[in-house]
């Protein structure tokens, strides 16, 4: 079952010696810390320190969101999976150019894959798929980090626009902060999960999370968890936004929207992390492995393989949906 916990509604927690209470003005229930690996906040929260010791000796992440659904920032537990000659090799993968470079083709290769995957078997896309398809083919030619996310950003824009036809949503243009419409909003919405739910694998692992090689590793975030980010967005957020505007699960309704900006209300924003929850424990049969695996499972695979490739043991390969 998922072992994620989702806080909407404004209160406090407390600490009663190994009880914690979630306090609201509304109810006062149980947060049962046996049973969640870690804790996603929508709401205004107060706690403590003796509250993010308790979170730290049961090794439980919690992440932040602000008003709007942005994600803000996470607390992690200090690591207890440390490899100092996997921190040596991470270093030493970033530094030198060339091997930089690999994994961060190996990525976007991976990521535009999964998006073209998105929608290769629809009708009414061939034209796209087929400029899809010559932008990948150019992926092994790029010798820099620039030019590999100046590709990235032109098939992303290319994505954007089958999403938007797909869908029948208005797109426009990508607008971050703030979205400017409600499939941007969704998008975003739907982003930022990934992001949380990948940290939250990274820390279980001895990677650093803050040595990345797509992304710049600059101070204040986790990019580590962006560069896989990249390659789970069009499996965990795509492919739910597409299921739940197409069955009405989410309509206009269902958002904030002003002259310049458009964010998921409450109701909207329980309906959707629902669903990624349920989402995260479905299971695909693994043709390698052979048997099923759940989706939060891959990306924990996928940071084992990223593991692999750079102590030198076999070299990384993206995960290629073939569902």
């Amino acid at each position: 079952m998922p072992r994620n916990y989702y806080i909407f509604k404004e209160g406090k927690i407390r600490r009663s010696q190994n009880t914690v209470f979630i306090e609201s003005s509304e109810d006062k229930k149980p947060l049962p810390v046996n049973d969640i690996d870690q804790i996603f906040v929508f709401s205004e929260l107060s706690l403590n320190t003796s509250f993010l010791n308790f979170l730290s000796q049961n090794k439980i992440v919690i992440h932040f969101f602000n008003f709007y659904g942005f994600y803000i920032g996470s607390f992690i537990p200090r690591e207890t999976s440390i490899s100092g000659d996997l921190v040596v090799k991470q270093v030493e993968h970033y530094l030198d150019k060339e091997k930089r470079v690999l994994l961060a083709k190996k990525f976007v290769e991976g990521a535009c894959h999964n998006m073209k995957r998105n929608f290769e078997k629809r009708e009414g896309f061939e034209e796209e798929i087929k400029k899809m398809e010559e932008l990948i083919e150019r992926i092994p030619k790029c010798s820099k980090i620039e030019e590999i996310m100046s590709l990235e950003a032109h098939f992303r824009k290319l994505y954007y626009d089958c999403i938007e036809k797909h869908t029948g949503w208005e797109f426009n243009k990508r607008s971050i902060r703030p979205p400017q419409n409600p499939l941007n909003a969704m998008i975003s919405f739907g982003n930022s999960l990934v992001y949380a739910q990948i940290l939250k694998e990274i820390y279980q692992t001895p990677l650093n999370p803050a040595i990345s090689f797509l992304h710049e590793p600059f101070e204040r975030r986790y990019s580590l968890a962006l560069d896989i980010a990249e390659i789970f967005k069009p499996i965990l957020s795509d492919r739910l936004i597409f299921k739940l505007i197409n069955l009405n699960i989410i309509r206009q309704e269902h958002f904030e929207e002003s002259l310049n900006f458009s964010y998921l209300k409450e109701e909207g924003r329980k309906i959707f992390v629902e669903h990624f929850d349920n989402l995260l424990d479905q299971t695909v049969f693994h043709r390698k492995l052979k048997r099923n695996v759940r989706y939060k499972t891959l990306i924990k695979l996928e940071l084992y393989k990223l593991i692999r490739h750079l102590l030198g043991e076999k070299v990384y390969s993206p995960l290629k949906i073939w569902w």
